[in-house]
């Protein structure tokens, strides 16, 4: 079985890079691997008035809505508002840019703003957007790829899309400076099956896709089948008090306003 980046599922958005999509078995690692955070955290959302920034093709926004009293979703992208609208009837989904947000004052109990701010020019406003929108003592959850991990030894993203990506120290001075306390600080870690894909593609089973789609190579099927076998559960979520946070593949806080 083999995708092109531009494959798109029955009724789905098609794959750019710029974010993961559901229902492709090449992207599956990817999804679940973001797909994780939105359940780990779904506990925060219940019963609460929720606003996803960056909702991208609204599977986690719906996810949320499950549980949630009420999700409303924004995005920058005036194809995937449309297609968020249709899909997810749901969730209420507005078209904005996020350092702007069209939401009132402290209107909502939670933002949501997964693998996004690491896209975002002005990180700071975005923030700033966050902590007005949200009630007294309402959270921030943010998660976002590790740059130790995720772009080693270098401040320049390898990602076309990312503009600046950020360690667990420097997330948390952007969170506090902008209004927030760090509640939790959390690192997304391969668990032992996804230690055992590591292992049987060459020691990561992430440089084994990326080498793939460097070469413009088909899908080797091996390597396909563990892609398309991977689970949210196969993800482990530690506490920084657990484990070495700047050792984790992506960055999850919780954060409170002050």
């Amino acid at each position: 079985m083999s995708a092109h980046l531009t494959d798109a599922p029955d009724g789905g958005l098609p794959l750019t890079g710029e974010r993961t999509v559901p229902g492709l078995a090449v992207e599956n690692y990817w999804f679940r691997r973001h797909e994780v955070a939105y359940l780990h955290c779904a506990d925060i959302c219940a019963g609460q008035d929720v606003l996803e920034a960056g909702c991208g093709e609204g599977y986690g926004a719906d996810l949320l809505a499950s549980v949630a009293r009420r999700v409303v979703a924004v995005d920058y992208d005036a194809a995937t508002v449309e297609h968020v609208r249709n899909r997810y009837p749901r969730v209420q989904v507005l078209a904005a840019n996020l350092v702007a947000l069209p939401i009132p004052d402290a209107s909502v109990d939670v933002v949501v703003n997964f693998q996004v701010i690491e896209h975002l020019w002005d990180q700071t406003q975005f923030v700033t957007e966050c902590s007005r929108v949200l009630r007294p003592g309402g959270r921030l959850l943010m998660s976002t790829p590790n740059r130790i991990t995720f772009t080693p030894g270098s401040d320049t993203p390898l990602n076309p899309f990312h503009t600046r990506e950020l360690n667990a120290a420097e997330l948390r001075e952007l969170l506090e400076e902008g209004g927030f306390r760090v509640e939790a600080m959390y690192g997304v870690f391969h668990g032992p099956r996804l230690a055992e894909m590591d292992a049987r593609h060459g020691g990561s089973i992430i440089d084994a896709q990326i080498a793939r789609a460097l070469a413009d190579a088909p899908w080797a099927d091996d390597l396909l089948a563990d892609v398309a076998a991977v689970r949210c559960e196969d993800f482990d979520i530690r506490d920084e008090s657990a484990r070495d946070v700047d050792a984790s593949l992506d960055l999850l806080a919780i954060a409170v306003r002050l």
